[in-house]
């Protein structure tokens, strides 16, 4: 758990789900999307399940209110003894952005990676979400790879 100030980050319980469908709803929208329910309820059960091998959520919240998440995944490869820490989602809202929050969340996933053992952390963000790319450029070296998904 993270407490900068009047910032804090720490991992979702289940009484977030609220706070939570509302951080992940708008970050969504952020990408021009939206996911029925039965996701939300998946996700959030899997977010909070404690399993070895599911995802992982953190909530940032300042002055006690949700103004943030991310979400995260440790995962074998074959080019490590360790696992990978993928960093799947990672919002803030558009109040508390250039304020910290966006920083506090990666650091709290870069410590988990650390305390789990994991070899690297990574994720992927949009091409055009150049606000992001510039605290990312700051946390992390971008790589030339790029990204494909299989079409229908």
């Amino acid at each position: 758990m993270t407490d900068a100030g009047n910032l804090t980050i720490r991992p979702l319980v289940a009484g977030d789900e609220a706070a939570w469908r509302g951080l992940w709803q708008a970050y969504l929208a952020f990408y021009g999307t939206t996911r029925p329910p039965e996701v939300f309820a998946a996700t959030f059960a899997r977010l909070t399940s404690g399993s070895a091998h599911e995802f992982r959520g953190l909530i940032a919240e300042q002055g006690g209110q949700p103004v943030g998440l991310a979400h995260y995944l440790f995962h074998r490869t074959c080019w490590e003894t360790g696992d990978l820490c993928y960093l799947q989602d990672l919002y803030a809202v558009p109040a508390a952005r250039g304020m910290g929050v966006g920083r506090a969340l990666i650091e709290a996933v870069y410590a988990a990676a650390d305390a789990h053992g994991a070899a690297n952390v990574y994720w992927l963000t949009a091409a055009d979400n150049a606000t992001a790319q510039r605290l990312y450029d700051r946390m992390a070296v971008k790589t030339p790879f790029i990204e494909y998904n299989r079409t229908a």
